[in-house]
């Protein structure tokens, strides 16, 4: 006689949730390093001592790794994962009764006690500390680079700056996005910002104006750029900034970080590994000046000589501020341009009218050298490139391009949820808690 499962209707179940999550369940693994008290006295003042009591702001926040952890993009499907599943509501201290939030709790949240309190950088902070007690963190060495993520804007949405503005005054309403960037624009003409200056955009995005269009990744597509700063040890990453995918944007977050992640997590690493793109003279004086040893290949954009001789060809003479040609005569400093950083060096055309030399050297009437102001510090860079020291943090900064990896394979995190600057900074910053407790979990045994 074949069997037939029925619901037998009882009444009353003995049934404990702590049983049901293994013991070595990845989440009991995160949990055990996961104390979040002190955030509690820091979000009080956020909250009124009146009224209804609110949605624990714990509950949110582990949620929010939840999805992060595993990949769950959808805020609506990660409020019907913590629902459904086991290991999520004891993580979350739901027990088998509590209320999973809404999904619009996280949005009002977002805009509201989130962004005035920072408390998401708070939670990625308390997690670097957590790192650096485990003894993950060295302190001497650090990895720099940036990758693009794609915004969620439409490409073909997409025109001048003065058009679209024209578009958006004749809408009643604007999003947040658009009037963050509308505000920076605002900020930018009282308090013009340090760092390179840039172009305006040839056109931006009508949903999402803080982006920018990049070509970086094949077809162009408005995008964010998220930056890291790892400690080359065991590739924790103990700063992130969110930038508009600009080339010019990573070097300016790459001295944010360094000096944020200083203040807020004691780093101050000795060395400093990157990619060429950070190679520019400027940021090696920086770095230099800070007692920071720059593992960097030197960016040289040499313009073209036509087979003509060379800047190498001219000897540097410091003491007098002068190149020397070949010949022995001098050229001498005629302008100094501050904003590009250029000292420029010119022979007498009387000279160069009867040097021998002068079919190798200029068509010109007289010849011309380019000195960067930042060329001593370059130089030492160069230096820096013949040493085992320098071929070491070559091979270490593979660590931070993993990262990355792992960040758009497996926390799936290719293309943004939410839109603006700092949505941007949110989703980044999520991600970078996640992937640091992965490491933690990972590396610290039971």
């Amino acid at each position: 006689m074949m069997g037939r499962l029925a619901d037998q209707g009882q009444l009353f179940y003995r049934f404990k949730l702590e049983d049901y999550v293994p013991a070595d369940h990845f989440l009991r693994r995160v949990d055990r390093f996961l104390d979040f008290k002190p955030l509690r006295a820091e979000l009080a003042p956020l909250y009124s001592h009146t009224g209804r009591p609110s949605i624990d702001p714990e509950l949110m926040i582990r949620m929010l790794l939840i999805g992060y952890l595993y990949g769950i993009r959808s805020e609506t499907r990660l409020c019907e994962e913590v629902h459904l599943n086991l290991a999520y509501r004891w993580f979350c201290r739901l027990g088998l009764e509590g209320q999973v939030p809404e999904r619009s709790t996280f949005s009002k949240n977002r805009h509201g006690r989130f962004a005035d309190g920072d408390i998401l950088r708070r939670v990625f902070e308390i997690v670097v500390g957590i790192c650096t007690g485990n003894g993950l963190v060295s302190g001497t060495g650090a990895l720099v680079d940036g990758s693009t993520v794609h915004a969620d804007a439409n490409r073909d949405k997409r025109a001048a700056p003065d058009a679209i503005r024209s578009t958006w005054d004749e809408m009643e309403t604007i999003t947040r996005p658009v009037q963050a960037y509308l505000d920076d624009l605002d900020h930018a003409a009282e308090n013009p910002p340090d760092g390179p200056k840039h172009k305006p955009p040839k056109y931006i995005s009508e949903t999402d104006p803080q982006a920018a269009w990049s070509l970086k990744d094949g077809p162009g597509r408005f995008s964010y750029e998220v930056n890291y700063l790892a400690d080359d040890l065991h590739a924790i990453i103990v700063d992130v900034e969110a930038t508009p995918a600009r080339l010019s944007q990573e070097i300016v977050a790459a001295k944010q970080m360094l000096e944020r992640s200083a203040g807020a997590v004691g780093f101050t690493p000795e060395d400093l590994a990157a990619d060429k793109s950070y190679g520019t003279g400027p940021f090696l004086s920086w770095l230099f000046d800070r007692d920071v040893t720059p593992y960097i290949p030197v960016l040289d954009r040499k313009a073209q000589t036509f087979g003509k001789l060379t800047r190498d060809a001219f000897e540097y003479d410091a003491d007098n501020d002068v190149y020397v040609c070949p010949q022995g005569h001098e050229l001498l400093l005629r302008s100094v341009n501050t904003e590009t950083r250029v000292k420029r060096y010119k022979a007498k055309a009387s000279q160069c009218r009867d040097c021998p030399l002068r079919a190798q050297c200029t068509d010109a009437p007289s010849r011309t050298v380019v000195r960067l102001m930042d060329e001593e510090a370059r130089q030492k860079a160069r230096n820096l490139a013949d040493t085992d020291a320098f071929q070491t943090a070559r091979a270490r900064r593979k660590k931070i391009e993993m990262l990355f990896a792992h960040l758009k394979r497996w926390l799936k995190l290719t293309r943004l949820r939410l839109r603006g600057l700092s949505g941007a900074n949110e989703e980044f910053l999520l991600a970078a808690t996640a992937q640091n407790l992965k490491r933690l979990v990972k590396l610290v045994p039971i």
